[in-house]
């Protein structure tokens, strides 16, 4: 009997619940905005990519790489700070990435320095026979490498060889009729075309993200990857992308995802990639010989500036500076010489000097190449035989005085240059040339202002060479306030030019 209170109780609770509902559904008297149309809206928006297909078919040969490195001891010793690395441009598993079990966190890889661990990246089939392609640094130092596949078999993989420059490693698995990725055409990537990457960012499985090519041929100034002419996009990249490939929407393989921009560890908007045509000529040579051979000409180029450009002559800012030619090499023996601006290689123009390393470098050694330079007013055809490239040190910077013979200052010129002879040790210690360069005391306002710095050698006015202080205050007697000025300029191993612009001031 006590039920029906309750049902009653209920029916009644119902009814008023319902009341401020059937109020709210009125229509209002004067609505904000105008109610649904009973047709849909036509579309604004039409064209817009669906990489449904493309990623289901492609997906499968997407890999995900584990690289286990066996501790050594005493690794966390030689570990920098992590003030010392720096933030800019770092790899995807630098060792400052505090991630758990990535890279520099907990249970972290240490990579090459010697620390244990187990790092995550990504890789792609390039064979139906199991040849996987990935990036060096995601397999540096590795004891043992795991391929996962997209249906979860995991195979054992060896690394066929590695390159650090292009930062391209080839794996191999046992495996027959695998899945695998088509490479596009040498440089078919442009600057606004749609392109999609496909990895395990922070261990997540075939993540798919799209984005648009920014520029390509991009340099990167802060590793030692001079010959990688980058693909930049917008594409999100994070860690463990690193390996994947860069894919155009026909499914085609344009880059391998390699670096992030970043002043957080994070994606902020910019990410490169290998071109492939770059990639699979290192893999190929590391197929074959288990090493990637460049040509070189054996020059140090520079960038050139507004200032340098006038000096020099040219008509416009583009092309590689020489600063210097090494000893013996091909560029000394066609007869290339410092101070000249090489303007194309074989017919392709070197806008900026990072446009030249990619292409001689992708040079077999032996190749014989033509190299235009703009000397003392025209152009200069040189035939050039290309040799291996190989690491040459500079010398290092003098003392400011020696004492095994007496030095001479200079007595003052036009643009305030106080300059000092070098002895026979200064030399030899520089590997400079019997009677080569001139000490800078006191680079004066014009050159201070221009970055000259004591201790600074100069080896060339224009095209001169100097070797006394005499022959520094000779050679700029003629210059005048507002002239411009190529000094060849040799600091701490390395040499450039500089351009100082006289001032009206007293000499130093």
């Amino acid at each position: 009997m006590q039920l029906t209170p309750l049902r009653s109780m209920f029916l009644v609770t119902a009814i008023a619940a319902a009341l401020p509902v059937a109020c709210t559904a009125q229509p209002p008297a004067n609505p904000i905005a105008s109610p649904p149309a009973s047709t849909p809206a036509p579309t604004l928006v039409s064209g817009l990519p669906d990489f449904t297909n493309l990623v289901q078919r492609v997906g499968p040969a997407v890999v995900n790489i584990r690289a286990e490195v066996t501790p050594r001891r005493n690794a966390r010793s030689q570990m920098p700070d992590e003030e010392q690395i720096p933030e800019i441009f770092r790899r995807f598993f630098g060792d400052d990435m505090p991630f758990p079990g990535g890279p520099g966190g907990p249970g972290g890889p240490r990579g090459p320095r010697g620390g244990g661990g187990t790092s995550l990246g990504s890789g792609f089939l390039m064979s139906a026979d199991g040849y996987v392609m990935t990036n060096h640094h995601v397999v540096e130092g590795a004891d043992n490498v795991t391929v996962t596949l997209s249906d979860r078999r995991e195979f054992t993989a060896k690394v066929v060889g590695s390159d650090e420059q292009s930062d391209v490693a080839l794996l191999k698995i046992d495996g027959k009729g695998l899945p695998f990725l088509r490479m596009a055409p040498a440089n078919s990537a442009k600057a606004g075309q749609w392109v999609i990457a496909i990895g395990s960012p922070f261990g997540l499985d075939h993540s798919v993200t799209a984005g648009i090519v920014s520029a390509v041929g991009r340099s990167n100034p802060y590793a030692n990857q001079r010959y990688v002419p980058f693909i930049q996009t917008d594409v999100a990249i994070n860690q463990g992308n690193s390996g994947g490939p860069l894919l155009n929407t026909s499914g085609e393989v344009v880059g391998i995802n390699s670096q992030i921009f970043s002043n957080s560890g994070g994606y902020m908007g910019v990410s490169f990639a290998i071109p492939i045509d770059v990639a699979m000529s290192a893999a190929e040579q590391l197929r074959s010989t288990g090493k990637v051979s460049r040509g070189q000409l054996g020059v140090q180029v520079q960038q050139l500036t507004a200032e340098l450009a006038k000096s020099a002559g040219l008509p416009d800012g583009n092309g590689a500076l020489i600063a210097e030619v090494l000893p013996g090499s091909p560029a000394e023996k066609a007869g290339i010489e410092r101070g000249d601006v090489i303007r194309s290689v074989d017919g392709r123009t070197i806008n900026d000097s990072a446009d030249l390393p990619p292409i001689i470098g992708s040079m077999a050694p032996g190749t014989k190449t033509k190299v235009t330079v703009f000397r003392d007013g025209r152009s200069v055809e040189k035939t050039v035989t290309v040799n291996e490239l190989d690491d040459l040190a500079g010398g290092s910077a003098p003392r400011p005085a020696s004492d095994s013979a007496p030095s001479r200052p200079s007595n003052g010129n036009a643009l305030g240059v106080i300059g000092q002879d070098l002895s026979a040790n200064d030399r030899q210690r520089m590997g400079l040339r019997t009677g080569e360069g001139v000490l800078i005391r006191n680079p004066g306002d014009s050159g201070a202002e221009a970055g000259l710095r004591p201790g600074d050698v100069v080896l060339q006015v224009g095209r001169t060479s100097v070797g006394s202080a005499s022959a520094l205050d000779r050679e700029l007697a003629s210059v005048k306030s507002g002239d411009t000025v190529m000094l060849l300029v040799r600091r701490q191993g390395s040499t450039q030019f500089i351009a100082v612009t006289a001032q009206d001031a007293q000499t130093g």
